[in-house]
């Protein structure tokens, strides 16, 4: 702005070129804004260095310390939980699998109990365990009881056998050994 004087009267003239002033402000303000984008830039990196470090030492917390003893880097330890994930799922399968199978051995029972003048044994079994009925009372033979009543009875996709015996010298049977002969002829059963 220049005053322009024509008579007694001051004007005041504009011009369109911007003084020096002008220049330096918005000069700076185009400074400033850049150094201000450069340091978000840079705390924002600052912070996700941080939080990646926080993170793979997660990760390592969470690995097994055979798996990380010598390994420093953080894509070593990477590999190394892709290679223990990669583990545990293995395990879990054999462990569902393994599972399974005792699932299947609870529906195999055998309760060996004494009774009013000698023993009862409750045997359960699945209806396609092909058990036979004349090896277990052949044990009970073997054992000195001779039985007395004989009862089978289908309960969904079990069968249940409750066999009532008496011996001449109960006090000598050993019921627990008796009921471990039996466990043992149903699991042998099972896998013939």
């Amino acid at each position: 702005m220049f005053p322009y004087h024509q008579s007694d009267e001051v004007v005041w003239q504009f011009s369109s070129i911007p003084n020096q002033e002008d220049r330096m402000l918005q000069y700076n303000d185009e400074a400033n804004t850049i150094i201000n984008k450069n340091i978000m830039r840079r705390d924002t990196e600052r912070q996700r260095r941080k939080k990646m470090a926080i993170l793979n030492a997660s990760l390592r917390s969470l690995l097994p310390m055979e798996m990380i003893k010598g390994k420093r880097s953080v894509s070593d330890h990477t590999n190394e939980a892709m290679n223990y994930i990669t583990y545990l799922k293995n395990k879990i399968q054999e462990l569902s699998v393994r599972r399974n199978e005792l699932k299947s051995l609870s529906n195999l029972s055998v309760v060996v109990q004494p009774c009013c003048d000698g023993v009862q044994i409750l045997v359960t079994t699945n209806v396609n365990e092909g058990l036979l009925l004349s090896e277990v009372l052949e044990i009970l033979l073997r054992e000195g009881l001779d039985v007395v009543h004989c009862f089978s009875s289908r309960e969904y996709e079990r069968l249940i056998y409750s066999i009532q015996s008496k011996g001449n010298d109960l006090g000598c049977l050993d019921l627990s050994g008796l009921q471990q002969k039996l466990n043992d002829l149903i699991l042998s059963s099972r896998y013939i």
